[in-house]
């Protein structure tokens, strides 16, 4: 890992400042999933940002650092959004498909996440694993609590959560990366068909 991924994010104090980084980061999702990583230079993204190049460094090292905390904020925004989809649900099945469709509405919204989740494994491969992870480690505790109540069959929990996230990653960059019309109900009811039949326990065959 590099010293500007591991050197602290400078955090803005005053109400303006945190406006002028989250227009950093946009400008910064946009560039480098429209241009990719390589083509987007730090002038791109302060002319996108509308404020002076100068004014980048407050906040980021460089080009890398800014990607860094890139795929970290889009990490934690799609996390949040999916715990707060997903809480007050306590059968699995309805907590997956409440989740989905989070999971689906973020990545209509943020139509680059792809692009620049991707790109971040060929310019810093831990943030890049780290993205996966820090999705599975809630997804197999939560998977790990409905094989305890007898929700959904047992199985390894972590080999079966990243099954579940492949499944949305592939299906939202086939119907809502590729479509950009977001996910059709018929396309995601046969998801949760298939999801329903593949964790149904026994009993409930």
């Amino acid at each position: 890992m590099s010293d500007s991924s591991r050197r602290p994010v400078t955090q803005p104090v005053t109400r303006r400042g945190q406006v002028t980084r989250e227009k950093l980061l946009a400008a910064a999702e946009d560039a480098i999933g429209e241009r990719g990583y390589d083509q987007t230079s730090i002038a791109d993204i302060t002319q996108r940002a509308g404020v002076a190049q100068g004014t980048f460094y407050i906040y980021f090292a460089d080009k890398k650092a800014i990607l860094v905390e890139l795929v970290r904020e889009l990490s934690h925004s799609l996390r949040q959004e999916i715990a707060q989809a997903t809480a007050g649900h306590t059968d699995r099945l309805a907590v997956e498909r409440a989740g989905l469709r989070a999971f689906f509405d973020f990545t209509h919204r943020h139509r680059n996440l792809y692009k620049v989740v991707r790109q971040a494994e060929f310019v810093d491969e831990e943030v890049y694993r780290s993205y996966y992870r820090r999705m599975a480690e809630g997804y197999v505790r939560g998977l790990a609590q409905a094989m305890d109540a007898g929700q959904i069959r047992r199985l390894d929990p972590e080999c079966l959560a990243y099954c579940l996230m492949g499944l949305g990653d592939f299906l939202g960059m086939r119907w809502v990366l590729w479509n950009e019309e977001g996910m059709p109900d018929d396309v995601f009811e046969s998801m949760m068909a298939f999801i329903r039949r593949g964790l149904q326990t026994e009993e409930q065959s």
